[in-house]
């Protein structure tokens, strides 16, 4: 048991099942600043959205940023791709606008149409490392001249001394928010092999080799870093 009642089995975290309706809930509590992330990807979008933008949400679990996205602008087209079926029925029945869809696909293989806007928020750390090059390159290929990638990760720290810190404030973290020490090593457990973050400057090497040049970080919270990346 992960906590939020989501059972998970060792190295086999899932985002199907029964989990999906306790996600939301799961996902708030777990990362730090989830909410204001979404907050702020919504005001960052107003530099890059226009009346005829085409915008994707990779990895788009429930919905919600896609919709407050949607709800935002009530301008461009939005698309949410996710890969999880019961992820996408959640989010269409949940989640509706007329200027919002939700395609169930493999960001990995999924053609992209010319874009605006792309965002992955807490997406590509579970992009297999062998495949998570070749999808920055596809997302820097498909934005307009100008355009915009945000992309929100949980990063690993440059040396060990750092990322014993940031593990340790992070397990306090998991705490405070009233997760039991069992449960905290269960998720942990669940997550290997499945969450395989890379560091900062390892997000920011992937990047500048896909092509972009012009790249800031707009949030962080110990290990968890949200980048913008203009085209």
């Amino acid at each position: 048991m992960s906590g939020d009642g989501i059972k998970s089995e060792n190295a086999n975290w899932k985002f199907r099942g029964a989990m999906v309706e306790q996600f939301e809930t799961h996902v708030a509590r777990s990362v730090p600043l989830y909410d204001e992330g979404h907050d702020l990807v919504v005001k960052l979008s107003d530099y890059f959205i226009k009346e005829d933008s085409l915008v994707y949400e990779l990895g788009a679990s429930t919905g919600k940023l896609s919709y407050k996205m949607a709800c935002h602008h009530d301008k461009g087209t939005f698309i949410g791709l996710e890969i999880e079926e019961d992820m996408v029925q959640k989010a269409s029945s949940s989640y509706r606008h007329d200027n919002l869809s939700f395609a169930c696909t493999d960001i990995n293989t999924f053609t992209f149409e010319k874009a605006d806007f792309i965002v992955a928020y807490y997406t590509v750390q579970f992009v297999h490392p062998k495949l998570r090059q070749a999808l920055i390159d596809k997302i820097y290929e498909a934005l307009n001249w100008g355009g915009a990638f945000i992309m929100y990760e949980k990063v690993r720290a440059n040396d060990a001394r750092f990322q014993d810190i940031m593990t340790g404030l992070y397990t306090e973290y998991k705490l405070d928010q009233g997760y039991t020490a069992d449960e905290i090593l269960s998720k942990s457990k669940s997550l290997k092999g499945v969450l395989e973050p890379f560091s900062t400057d390892g997000n920011l090497d992937m990047l500048k080799r896909a092509g972009f040049l012009d790249i800031l970080t707009v949030q962080k919270y110990v290990n968890f870093e949200g980048f913008l990346a203009i085209k």
